[in-house]
């Protein structure tokens, strides 16, 4: 199983998740291909090259630039598929993409 993070542009998660529901590869209704999808809000310090992206965290006395953090596992087979498809719909050069090997994983509840 692969863990894919990827920090996307707030104004492309909507394509990203329905990227995701159309592609067939990811069933997050009924767990296939893909488990545990979340989207988060989250900051990225420093600057951006758009000026107009960026504002002042006062909890983080830091230049700060809202991302959204889109989190899913997969199956290993789709792991190259899906990092495609999040890819080419968040459009590139707009974000960055992290795929990790999960040593095990447990079900509990």
């Amino acid at each position: 199983m692969k863990e894919i993070k990827a920090f996307i542009h707030p104004h492309r998660i909507h394509a990203v998740t329905q990227a995701l529901r159309d592609s067939g590869l990811c069933d997050i209704n009924a767990g296939v291909g893909c488990y545990n999808v979340t989207v988060s809000t989250v900051q990225r310090l420093y600057t951006s090259v758009e000026p107009s992206e960026q504002c002042y965290s006062v909890e983080l006395a830091e230049p700060v630039v809202a991302e959204s953090k889109l989190e899913l596992v997969c199956d290993d087979g789709v792991a190259d598929q899906l990092v495609q498809l999040i890819t080419t719909a968040a459009q590139p050069g707009r974000g960055c993409i992290f795929v990790s090997e999960i040593g095990s994983a447990a079900k509990f509840g």
